[in-house]
């Protein structure tokens, strides 16, 4: 049986136009549970992994908000908080439609802690959205106000950024590793896992940043030796030149070629270039390795080959 590690885009958790509330979020969770259903049918093993921008930037806004009544939760902890609430949202709605399909494949979220370098230069040069769009007069009043970062995020609009250290290692990858050869359904590094560093007690700490879910997504199917890495998101292939007269999608694209076009500065920092740069990790891991990109609706396609953007 082929293991693959699906990598969700906040799209396949929340519809862009549909209120931010739990009931919502658990309906679009649902129909991409779908889906992954899908994907199970055709006789691959699944692990799950998830975004959490827009969630966790909304839990740190609720904690801020409420700082009056009750004491604001550091963002490690709004990170473990996203973590939770998505993950039992995913079991809900998977658990559904595989008992809809008779399937009786248990699915298990792990609270996931992931270790950066506490030197990471990254920390000094915040890249990752988190929370709502802005307009960019809104994004410059907040920045003047609170301090955060604002950056213009592909086009869509202005949100705050933070800082996106790389993954090092995975800290419960043994537990996953344990229900995933007991062939259970793991959902893990959501949101790109809790970030913590060691101290000098070599004891985990957790630190303020966001870890690129599609990053520790490669660093998961790495170590868990995963046949494929698919990377889902908002669009069905990955392009160049996009959004211009002469964009032009791609079917198929070597690591060479993702590599100049990387330095070409045809992928939008937080948007599809980690996503490459995950892809081309990825499949430089080992040989006969492939990471896939596209559209939720593309991925059970993607993977006979008949959509998508495939690296190998």
């Amino acid at each position: 049986m082929k293991k693959l590690v699906i990598a969700l885009g906040g799209n396949a958790l929340q519809a862009e136009g549909k209120p931010a509330t739990a009931e919502a979020q658990l309906e679009v969770v649902e129909e991409t549970a779908a889906y992954i259903a899908d994907i199970i049918d055709k006789g691959y093993q699944v692990v799950v992994a998830h975004g959490n921008g827009p969630q966790v930037g909304r839990i740190v806004l609720q904690n801020e908000y409420a700082a009056p009544v009750s004491p604001a939760m550091p963002f490690d902890v709004c990170g473990a908080m996203s973590q939770g609430y998505i993950g039992y949202h995913i079991q809900q709605g998977l658990t559904k439609v595989l008992r809809r399909r008779g399937s009786k494949k248990e699915v298990v979220t792990v609270v996931t802690q992931v270790l950066v370098d506490q030197n990471d230069p990254k920390f000094k040069a915040p890249s990752k959205p988190i929370g709502p769009f802005y307009t960019e007069e809104e994004a410059k009043a907040i920045a003047a106000e609170k301090g955060y970062t604002m950056k213009e995020d592909a086009g869509r609009g202005w949100r705050r950024v933070v800082a996106s250290p790389m993954p090092v290692a995975i800290e419960e990858l043994d537990a996953v590793k344990c229900l995933v050869d007991n062939g259970f359904i793991a959902v893990t590094v959501g949101g790109g896992g809790i970030p913590v560093i060691r101290n000098e007690k070599g004891e985990l700490v957790g630190t303020a940043a966001v870890i690129d879910k599609d990053l520790a997504s490669e660093r998961l199917a790495e170590d868990l030796d995963a046949d494929a890495l698919v990377i889902l998101t908002a669009v069905e292939k990955v392009s160049i030149n996009y959004k211009k007269p002469d964009q032009k999608d791609l079917d198929t694209l070597s690591v060479a070629e993702a590599k100049e076009y990387i330095a070409a500065g045809h992928f939008a920092p937080g948007s599809m270039l980690p996503k490459i740069e995950a892809a081309v990790k990825f499949v430089e891991s080992k040989p006969g390795r492939r990471a896939i990109i596209t559209s939720l609706d593309k991925a059970a396609g993607a993977l006979d080959g008949t959509a998508g953007t495939t690296l190998c």
